[in-house]
């Protein structure tokens, strides 16, 4: 093996692993986000005034950070040669990606960081369907049955899901790749362009609060 075909597969390794890791993460921040009656319990348990102001903050601040990561990956996954070269599960890797980014700019725009602000619950319903939407492309397109599986145990519908929804899979995934670059690629910049205008906008108010 040469030092080329080293350095390629260790930069796929290190995509693949990225994007698997964000997937989880994703889930996490989802979780992380839901159990805020957890946290009024145990916040219930700190008697010092600056602990709770930082036990408030790193709740709120955590899920934030992971939404960032998950959006940053997504985003950077979401490039024709990078989907050409790993094995993305599309449309499921990208519109999710979008659905977290809305979720990522409701929070930190709109008041999505209050519990009893509808922008909160609207995130966690963006939050929750793009879990759903990742989870589904990583277990049934991601990680379909192998192919020495497939040689033993012939599936018609686990064929077309690697042939046809994998962005690496030739030629019917390569051609969903593109045009799910060309869908989802402009909507996530749509969504990075709405932030900077309402962060621009927040600057401008006294005080620079969220709507």
């Amino acid at each position: 093996m040469t030092a080329h075909e080293i350095s390629k597969a260790l930069e796929i390794w290190t995509l693949q692993t990225l994007l698997n890791i964000s997937i989880i993460l994703g889930v996490v921040a989802l979780g992380m986000a839901l159990v805020q009656a957890y946290y009024r319990n145990l916040r219930a348990y700190l008697s010092l005034r600056v602990s709770l102001e930082i036990w408030d903050l790193v709740t709120v601040l955590v899920v934030d950070l992971l939404l960032v990561f998950v959006v940053l990956v997504g985003f950077f996954v979401l490039n024709p040669d990078i989907m050409a070269d790993i094995k993305v599960a599309v449309p499921f890797i990208p519109l999710a990606t979008v659905l977290f980014a809305l979720a990522l700019v409701i929070r930190l725009f709109h008041g999505g960081h209050r519990p009893g602000h509808t922008a909160f619950r609207r995130a966690l319903w963006l939050m929750a369907i793009a879990n759903v939407i990742n989870v589904i492309g990583f277990a049934l397109v991601m990680e379909a049955p192998s192919g020495e599986y497939l040689e033993l145990h012939p599936s018609p519908f686990w064929s077309f899901v690697k042939s046809h929804l994998r962005s690496n899979a030739s030629p019917s995934g390569l051609e969903l790749n593109q045009l799910c670059f060309y869908i989802f690629f402009p909507l996530l910049i749509g969504v990075f362009v709405y932030g900077f205008v309402r962060a621009m906008a927040q600057l401008n108010k006294p005080g620079g609060e969220n709507a």
